[in-house]
């Protein structure tokens, strides 16, 4: 349980931390609780952390053009005691209040947790449901990845080893909409053995994500389609339980087997529409 020696640098500015990324094998270090467990199974051995803990224009929530931008640096409990996220996106709030303990709110931040893209973790399944936009930033220039194409396989996403995820843009569900996370979580670290994400608008569109039970988070289209443009009633809630997770190669450990983990995610399913039937 001790990681290798390495080297650590505190960044004051993202241009301070792109310069010291592009030399040698570094990795960036925001709240830590992902990136230093890792380094004591000496799973990841990096010969320098770069710290962007620090730097003021990575952090903070604001509105923008129908949008709510959440800044990658910005912690978990931050987005739980946000009003903004409060009002027009209240999924997030309940998602981040099932995050971890007091300890890992405070200090983990939502670009770290989208970065290192856990299969169990929160927000890749919300980031994927409100249709979002990951900021990032590199030595080549600035570039906006949807949330559909940054998760690409186990603990492996879009982001290039010389970028950093600067922001999250959501757009804001327009007024009537419904949102919904549920999760069967593990008891000791809270993360997902099954989560399940929705929002439905208006006008019965209907986006439909899960965590904890693949590889990587993922949009289920099959079950979308079940659902969107129709009435929540008991029929095609139990159509949409059919059809969730088809043909997706799900996850088997010790929490969970492949039979009882697509159990979970069909039950989950069914709670979160009636949740906004």
């Amino acid at each position: 349980m001790i990681p290798v020696e390495f080297d650590y640098k505190k960044a004051i500015s993202v241009e301070e931390a792109l310069e010291a990324l592009s030399s040698g094998d570094s990795k960036l270090l925001a709240g830590g609780y992902s990136l230093i467990p890792a380094m004591k199974l000496r799973l990841n051995q990096p010969s320098m952390l770069i710290d962007i803990g620090g730097i003021a224009s990575l952090k903070g929530i604001e509105e923008e053009d129908g949008q709510i931008i959440i800044k990658a640096g910005t912690t978990h409990n931050d987005i739980l005691n946000n009003d903004l996220i409060k009002t027009h996106l209240p999924f997030f709030h309940e998602a981040a209040s099932m995050i971890g303990d007091v300890q890992v709110r405070n200090r983990g931040t939502i670009g770290g947790s989208l970065a290192h893209a856990d299969p169990a973790a929160d927000w890749p399944a919300l980031v994927l449901v409100a249709e979002a936009t990951i900021d990032v930033v590199g030595t080549g220039g600035k570039r906006n990845i949807k949330a559909a194409d940054f998760f690409t396989g186990l603990f492996t996403t879009a982001l290039a080893e010389n970028e950093i995820i600067t922001a999250i843009r959501i757009p804001i569900p327009a007024n009537g909409s419904r949102m919904v996370y549920l999760k069967f979580e593990n008891p000791a670290s809270r993360f997902a053995v099954v989560g399940c994400a929705v929002l439905r608008s208006s006008d019965k569109k209907t986006t439909i994500a899960f965590t904890g039970v693949a590889d990587y988070a993922f949009r289920d289209t099959a079950a979308e389609q079940v659902v969107s443009g129709k009435i929540l009633d008991t029929n095609t809630i139990a159509d949409a339980m059919n059809a969730a997770v088809y043909g997706v190669n799900v996850l088997s450990d010790n929490f969970a087997s492949e039979d009882y983990r697509r159990h979970l995610a069909k039950v989950y399913l069914k709670r979160a529409l009636q949740a906004i039937a």
